[in-house]
């Protein structure tokens, strides 16, 4: 029996499979906005505005209404990157059966593409997080760093249960399963046991192993000691620093630290907790000017912070490790922290072989097209997406040996 010509649909669904298990990052993130860029008759462009609830304080000891306005808050959700892989079959490949074209020719394609569509949202998402746990130059090798980063997620009110995952880099990975091999059962998380890199479940957590976590340069200016604020906090919801004793590129994005005497607080009651708050920094505006989160909010239903001197110019700066020093950083996270988004690609002409489809929230499109001279089909895979950090307060960097 002669085999049969492989079609466009079929070439799409194994692409899709592929990209849906290499998918260790993205995978494991929220995708539930993706349908809102794909709505024929009703697109939204390139951004999407996700609301956060409300906060408001409780009225205390009295009887008498103390009526609150209801302060509206969004973060943006942009999906305005497009990737793809583009490749070249002739006849006699494309009457291969679909395993061994797989093999051959889809699995290397969909792991390059995904691999680095992953790597970018790990790295975005690990600069975007603020809070970090572990010690800067020493290796992770057991669970109390996760341990730390897991306190972390519980004080800013992650939620619990089985949505809450690490990340980290085989080497970290082999020295933590190594010291600790029992809290390291086999995985009871069906729905993602065919997802590469899925390793177990403890401490409340899904591990997974991820080459592509991110490590974190900082840059041979950085003055530890004398680093200050230069300026006031006068604006509820202030995002830029301005400080003094930097040089020139003294500070890159994703760099995280602390500022003296401002302390972390419950997100409800405001109650100041023992650690003093973590920042990361987002954009650097010049020297000595960046923009940090979270937002400054000292008082109020949206207090984030406490401290003593929390609104002078005195703060001491102390950066998350050493200057001249590169640092790996897992990452302990809910999966509603960050949120990842696919758009629908439009139909080109010649559409039976141009065909998209999307499957758990990923849509790839893939458009072929021949060329008699040399018995070849051109194919074009493509995807258009985004990411973004909803509630980077439900994640935690984990700091580890120096890179």
């Amino acid at each position: 029996m002669s085999n049969t010509l492989l079609t466009i649909d079929m070439i799409t669904r194994e692409c899709l499979r592929l990209a849906h298990e290499k998918a260790v990052f993205i995978g494991s993130i929220n995708r539930q906005f993706d349908d809102s860029f794909g709505v024929s008759g009703a697109k939204i462009g390139d951004t999407l505005r996700i609301r956060y609830p409300s906060q408001y304080g409780r009225r205390s000891g009295s009887r008498v209404m103390d009526v609150q306005d209801s302060v509206q808050t969004s973060t943006a959700l942009t999906v305005a990157t497009q990737d793809g892989v583009d490749m070249r079959f002739n006849s006699r490949e494309m009457a291969l059966d679909l395993d061994e074209f797989s093999k051959i020719h889809l699995d290397p394609a969909m792991a390059s593409l995904i691999s680095n569509i992953d790597a970018d949202a790990l790295v975005g998402c690990t600069k975007s997080t603020f809070n970090f746990a572990g010690t800067a130059g020493t290796p992770v090798s057991s669970i109390t760093a996760a341990g730390n980063a897991r306190t972390r997620l519980n004080q800013n009110l992650a939620p619990k249960g089985s949505e809450r995952r690490v990340q980290f880099d085989s080497g970290t990975m082999a020295s933590i399963v190594s010291g600790t091999a029992a809290y390291f059962n086999p995985s009871n998380a069906i729905s993602e046991q065919y997802r590469e890199g899925l390793i177990a479940r403890t401490a409340m957590a899904d591990y997974y192993e991820n080459e592509r976590v991110w490590s974190m340069a900082n840059t041979t200016s950085v003055t530890l000691s004398t680093a200050k604020m230069n300026g006031y906090i006068s604006t509820a919801g202030q995002t830029s620093l301005n400080i003094t004793s930097l040089t020139v590129s003294a500070v890159s994005v994703g760099m995280k630290f602390t500022l003296g005497n401002i302390f972390d607080v419950h997100p409800e009651t405001k109650q100041r907790y023992s650690q003093l708050k973590q920042f990361t920094v987002v954009a650097v505006t010049d020297v000595s000017t960046f923009t940090v989160s979270p937002p400054f909010f000292i008082t109020g239903t949206r207090q984030n912070m406490a401290g003593l001197g929390t609104t002078t110019s005195t703060q001491a700066l102390t950066w998350l490790g050493s200057p001249n020093s590169t640092y790996t950083l897992g990452l302990m996270y809910h999966k509603d922290a960050f949120t990842f988004a696919t758009a629908d690609l439009p139909l080109m002409a010649a559409s039976e072989k141009c065909v998209r489809k999307t499957y758990d929230g990923l849509s790839l499109r893939v458009w072929q097209d021949s060329d008699i001279r040399n018995d070849e089909l051109l194919t074009r895979i493509d995807i258009l997406y985004g990411f973004t950090a909803i509630r980077p307060e439900w994640a935690c960097a984990i700091v580890g040996s120096s890179a």
